[in-house]
């Protein structure tokens, strides 16, 4: 009886594990098949250019539910297409890592005879934004009076519909608008977009031509990064953003949860179900015969699951980690509450504001322990501010040089808001004293200015040493303490750069006027970027004029464009800063000859011909170490002023056309320290 009883059991439970098994397989297959909505939104191409993913979607190949409103993409010629309010515009490019896109009038391509445009160029009612680089062209149509003088003025003569009314194009400042040419002089006014990094490194002949030049849109971030990290895709759902997983929507990423609880909660409850009816089938089977066996089979299994293991092992997974909120440091620098940092701002007064950057806003504020502080408030709290805070903060804290900013502390990376504190520099920046608001006549003697350039070439050249590229150089991010002495600061664009590659390739960023031209071409960033745009901050130092000015001559709005073209035609007094006594103090035309001829070198268009920040370094210092020396020589041999030679360290005095020609000694040649 005991062994027919014991073949039943077996045979009951093996169909009952069998039946549950066949369950849940037939489960899960279900909720493994691919939803609907993740197939329709995978990404699409129309056979040139770039895939195309949320926010973009293809109506004929996508769903609606694909992509956000006003940002379909239509496929012509193969090529991905979007529909603006005034027309078409070809999409060149998309970096969704970093929310922007390029794109260019098709009217421009196609080449068509007349392109200006008789609409606004507007964003209203799309979900993008012009990029940071954005400026107007303005088109001025029929009008009465002549343009005023001193503008990039480009005629229209297709456009005019009577021959005493003038039509142009002209640059100016949207603040300026109303000051340069009044809307009651010309019958109508439009403008439309241009990217101020595509039109400074190429000569414009007319306005088609830079018509045809590409600009930069952006998008409003979203938690599209985290929901394709997880292998969703993005789209929308009763117009709100959702994820599409392979297994139906998610509020934000695959896992989390989402709108998927109905089927993992009915398969287990049917498995349970099963379950239960079967233990009750062998429990009637056992009652008859084994009841005492099972009876102290049960009771020696209950004493054996409450022994007390876990007097020597804790399963608390919270006792192992660390909340960043309470933390003491993090990357090894103090972390500071946001209150804190709110009473020392008091409430982000805007009286304390310092600035304003590419990432946030910078504020004057005072430690409760009384240390002066700057500051620094990220504008928005997302994926991307992360990634930047983060890569600032670790960026900083491995880097100890007497020319770089000192991070005191940030907030938690969790923290409401994210900020960074530094040491508070007192008298602005470069800019400021060039041509800023801390400007005046003589602000800043040649000393000065030759001392700011050695230390900021010291700091860059201890970056590269460090495998970092600063990525953002220029005078606004170089500050200066009470002594002028320099504190390069701003990290926010930086990487580390890999020791065994070339260069980094990035999406569109830096700041018009120092961006390396190469970059244009193929986004790739080298440390002789960081070179180009400490060439354009030395013709700063000696001009005190400005990288970018649309108010110069078209051909001289990039200070780089305009510096080549005075040092090529042999008039350097042109550019240097009057106040400087150029044309007077020998020892300044020397030192700025030599300086002014370091910067060209630096600005070249080609990489290969641009020197390392330890050879600018170099040269610097020995422009420096060798000044009294060379004066005193100069002045017994009486040499004319207008043979001035070089003072680089490693080059001898050149010939009166080696500037045009570019006909550099060897770096390794000795310096020329006879008479």
């Amino acid at each position: 009886m005991d062994q027919n009883n014991s073949s039943s059991v077996k045979t009951v439970f093996s169909v009952l594990i069998n039946i549950i098994f066949m369950m849940l397989s037939t489960l899960a297959q279900g909720t493994r098949s691919a939803d609907p909505q993740f197939e329709a939104c995978a990404p699409r191409n129309c056979g040139k250019g770039p895939y195309i993913s949320y926010p973009f979607w293809i109506p004929s190949l996508q769903q609606s539910y694909c992509g956000l409103p006003r940002s379909e993409v239509t496929c012509q010629n193969s090529e991905p297409v979007l529909k603006m309010p005034d027309g078409d515009y070809l999409i060149q490019d998309i970096f969704y890592s970093n929310n922007s896109f390029w794109v260019v009038d098709i009217r421009a391509l196609n080449n068509e005879s007349c392109l200006a445009p008789l609409h606004n160029f507007t964003l209203h009612g799309t979900p993008f934004e012009f990029g940071d680089n954005h400026f107007n062209l303005f088109f001025y149509y029929n009008c009465s009076n002549s343009p005023p003088a001193n503008h990039l003025v480009y005629p229209v003569t297709c456009a005019s519909n009577n021959t005493s009314h003038l039509s142009f194009a002209m640059f100016v400042y949207d603040g300026q608008f109303g000051l340069n040419l009044s809307l009651a002089t010309c019958q109508s006014v439009v403008r439309a977009p241009i990217d101020t990094t595509r039109i400074q490194f190429k000569e414009q002949n007319n306005y088609r031509e830079i018509l045809k030049e590409r600009f930069l849109l952006q998008w409003k971030p979203s938690n599209c990064i985290k929901c394709e990290g997880s292998g969703g895709r993005c789209g929308l759902y009763n117009k709100k953003f959702v994820c599409f997983c392979h297994d139906g929507r998610h509020r934000l990423s695959c896992g989390d949860g989402g709108n998927n609880w109905k089927v993992p909660v009915i398969a287990t409850s049917a498995a349970l179900a099963f379950l239960g009816a079967g233990l009750l089938i062998l429990f009637l089977i056992y009652r008859g015969h084994k009841k005492r066996k099972f009876a102290a089979i049960r009771s020696k299994d209950i004493s054996v699951s409450s022994t007390p293991f876990s007097r020597n092992f804790s399963s608390d997974p919270s006792s192992t980690t660390t909340d960043l909120e309470k933390a003491s440091t993090y990357f090894g620098v103090p972390i500071f509450s946001y209150d804190e940092l709110e009473e020392a701002t008091n409430n982000f007064d805007s009286t304390k504001e310092l600035g304003d950057g590419g990432f946030g806003t910078v504020y004057h504020g005072k430690l409760r322990d009384g240390r002066v502080v700057a500051v620094k408030r990220l504008y928005e709290n997302n994926y991307k501010r992360v990634e930047q805070f983060m890569n600032e903060v670790e960026i900083l804290t491995r880097l100890r040089h007497q020319n770089l900013v000192t991070l005191y502390g940030c907030t938690s990376r969790r923290s409401r808001e994210l900020i960074l504190v530094y040491e508070y520099i007192p008298n602005g920046t470069v800019a400021d004293h060039l041509h800023g608001d801390r400007a005046k006549a003589g602000g800043l003697p040649w000393s000065i200015r030759m001392s700011i350039s050695i230390e900021t070439a010291s700091a860059l050249s201890y970056l590269h040493a460090s495998d970092i590229i600063h990525r953002d150089v220029k005078t606004n991010n170089i500050l200066l303490d009470n002594n002028f002495g320099v504190k390069v600061a701003d990290f926010g664009l930086s990487r580390l750069f890999p020791t065994d590659v070339t260069h980094v390739s990035t999406a569109p960023q830096g700041t018009p006027g120092y961006v390396d031209p190469e970059y244009h071409q193929c986004y790739q960033l080298t440390d002789k970027s960081d070179v180009y745009s400490f060439g354009v901050v030395l013709i700063e130092l000696i001009s005190s004029k400005p990288a970018v000015d649309i108010t110069r001559h078209r051909h001289e709005i990039n200070l780089a464009n305009m510096a080549i073209n005075r040092i090529q035609n042999r008039t350097l007094h042109e550019l240097i800063d009057p106040c400087l006594n150029f044309e007077s103090d020998h020892r300044v035309r020397r030192m700025a000859t030599a300086v002014a001829e370091l910067a060209f070198r630096c600005l070249q268009f080609e990489r290969e011909m641009r020197p390392t920040m330890d050879e600018v370094l170099e040269v610097l210092n020995g422009i420096q170490s060798e000044e009294d020396g060379m004066v005193a020589k100069t002045e017994e041999a009486d040499i004319p002023s207008d043979d001035v030679g070089l003072l680089k360290k490693g080059l001898s005095p050149p010939s009166p056309d080696s500037v045009v020609n570019y006909v550099w000694e060897s770096q390794k040649t000795t310096p020329n320290t006879s008479s």
